[in-house]
């Protein structure tokens, strides 16, 4: 593989720092860090250039705090100035790199896929099941982001890349967080005994992390796509390579194979591979199981990603999703004084998007009662 030199000086150049600086405030602008940093934007610019330009920069303290929904997250804020200009002046110039190097069954913070793009390629694979049995194994990692050797990162990240300057600034970001197995931040005295070697965890919230994830996974997936079937082949000796489709969206990955049997050698040779090479490992909630035609199939079920719930012949909201969109419908029809098309649209937009990707007329029917908003 052809690795690539001669980054950082676009990266810190005053053009890219200015465009990082208007990515960074997309949506934003009326935050506190952005109006702070706009007092001073140019000055404050330049002096960011400077830090970089003489490897002065560091890291700022993060402010860490817990989300309870969808589920309980430890997350790691960045002030806006400089870090958050700093990690999208990065990407500026890597997201190209980095992503001719995802395979096409990636699909997580990638323009283009993210989650309807996952969804098509399963509705995709599904149908090329047609008239053949079709059993699904879904994985997730366990402590994802905490789990991940700053190490293993490095190595991975100098496959593609030899600029020693932008080595630098990236081992900087990576080494800014430390985490115990649960996603906590290390106190200085646990730093002085932990084993710098043994350094983990990528801090959720930190635009890099999410395209630093991808490329812990990257080479996996080339793994997956290229040897397994062949692995799987001679591991159940069978006389010709067994029919194995994945689709991984961030640390939720999912296999589909005819057979059981091969998907059950599949777990045994991801289990190694992960462990082996990344020092990640597979949580014990793995399953294993024949995918429904339909709801009312018992000799089968559907699997829960990325949102939807997956038969072989239809595709239903996520239960937690369509909850949600029960309750803001009926918190809308109890208003007292309706509100316009428009407003109305507005407010349930989030989940028509949903709705209008999967079977859910039925649903809509019965909910939203109102045809005056023109929805059904």
């Amino acid at each position: 593989m052809k690795r690539i030199d001669n980054l950082y000086d676009k990266i810190i150049s005053l053009k890219n720092l200015r465009l990082a600086d208007e990515n960074a405030r997309r949506g934003k602008t009326n935050t506190y860090g952005v109006k702070v940093h706009d007092k001073n934007r140019e000055q404050n610019l330049l002096a960011l250039h400077e830090a970089l330009l003489t490897k002065t920069f560091k890291t700022s303290p993060y402010d860490v705090f817990t989300i309870y929904e969808p589920k309980e997250r430890i997350i790691y804020r960045l002030p806006y100035y400089p870090d958050r200009i700093v990690h999208h002046a990065v990407m500026n110039v890597l997201e190209p790199i980095w992503v001719r190097l995802f395979t096409y069954n990636t699909y997580s913070c990638i323009k283009g896929r993210g989650i309807e793009g996952c969804a098509r390629r399963v509705d995709k694979i599904i149908k090329s099941f047609e008239g053949k049995p079709l059993f699904c194994l879904k994985i997730d990692i366990k402590k994802c982001y905490p789990s991940m050797r700053h190490r293993v990162l490095k190595r991975l990240i100098r496959r593609k890349i030899k600029d020693k300057d932008l080595l630098w600034l990236l081992d900087e970001i990576i080494d800014s967080a430390s985490m115990d197995d649960a996603g906590r931040p290390l106190t200085e005295a646990d730093k002085a005994q932990s084993d710098p070697e043994d350094a983990h965890g990528l801090p959720i919230g930190n635009y890099l992390s999410q395209y630093l994830a991808n490329l812990c996974f990257c080479y996996f997936m080339h793994w997956v796509n290229e040897q397994l079937a062949e692995l799987v082949k001679k591991a159940l000796r069978l006389t010709v390579k067994p029919r194995i489709e994945c689709t991984e969206y961030a640390d939720d990955i999912t296999f589909y194979a005819e057979s059981k049997a091969v998907l059950h050698e599949v777990l045994k040779l991801i289990r190694v591979q992960l462990e082996d090479g990344l020092s990640l490992k597979i949580k014990g909630n793995y399953q294993i199981f024949p995918v429904a035609k339909n709801r009312y199939d018992r000799h089968g079920r559907a699997f829960d990603y990325v949102g939807y719930k997956f038969f072989r012949e239809q595709k239903l909201m996520r239960k937690s999703i369509k909850q949600n969109f029960c309750r803001e419908v009926a918190r809308l029809n109890k208003r007292e004084k309706p509100l316009s098309q428009k407003a109305y649209k507005q407010a349930v937009c989030p989940w028509l998007g949903w709705a209008k990707h999967s079977n859910s007329r039925h649903l809509l029917k019965t909910i939203i009662k109102q045809k005056y908003y023109g929805i059904l």
